[in-house]
């Protein structure tokens, strides 16, 4: 039987997944514009790098290597926010939608903080 924290690793591999699912549908209903088609794409590749570098945060081979790729994924979360904010309000996407994503990405973005504090000994 896994414990609680196993779970909560397996239970928060699989929300950035999904994440990253519901970001790629929402990049794909952006308007066909040059602007949307930029931030689209930057916007992809941080909110993409998240779940990579929490994948990669499980084959490190030390705590500090693994504390780095929580860092790496909380910077990408970091840029993801400012991506959805232009998109938000710059009027280029639904505000509703927009704003669930932001949601989800603060709380990613929380959990990956909280989590490099821990493993920092802050905690």
């Amino acid at each position: 039987m896994q414990n609680d924290k196993s779970k909560f690793k397996d239970e928060f591999k699989r929300r950035i997944y999904k994440f990253a699912l519901e970001i790629i549908k929402f990049i794909d209903e952006l308007p066909n514009e040059k602007t949307c088609e930029i931030i689209g794409n930057q916007l992809l590749r941080s909110a993409t790098s998240i779940g990579a570098n929490v994948a990669e945060a499980n084959a490190a081979s030390s705590r500090r290597d693994y504390t780095n790729y929580f860092s790496h994924a909380l910077k990408s979360a970091n840029e993801t926010k400012f991506w959805l904010g232009l998109l938000r309000d710059s009027s280029k996407a639904d505000k509703d939608n927009t704003n669930r994503l932001l949601k989800e990405t603060t709380e990613i973005a929380n959990i990956l903080a909280s989590s490099i504090l821990t493993l920092k000994g802050k905690r």
